[in-house]
């Protein structure tokens, strides 16, 4: 008798709670927006602090150092 009912028991599946994946099917798309939006403030910002005429010359005196153009 405790075979037979082991066996009940266990060989039907449970579906009472709802699996992880199915409980955030939409999270990678609110994820991958988020990453896109911070992306993108990102670069904003690093192009207005590259257009700064002082950010400029010294980029332009460390590339020149480099490639030893200032000779």
């Amino acid at each position: 008798m405790t075979r037979r009912l082991l066996r009940r028991r266990t060989s039907t599946p449970t579906t009472s709670r709802p699996g992880r994946r199915e409980r955030e099917a939409g999270m990678t798309t609110a994820e991958y927006a988020i990453g896109t939006v911070a992306a993108c403030t990102f670069a904003a910002l690093l192009i207005a602090v590259v257009r700064s005429p002082e950010i400029k010359a010294a980029l332009l005196g460390i590339i020149t150092r480099a490639l030893g153009l200032g000779q």
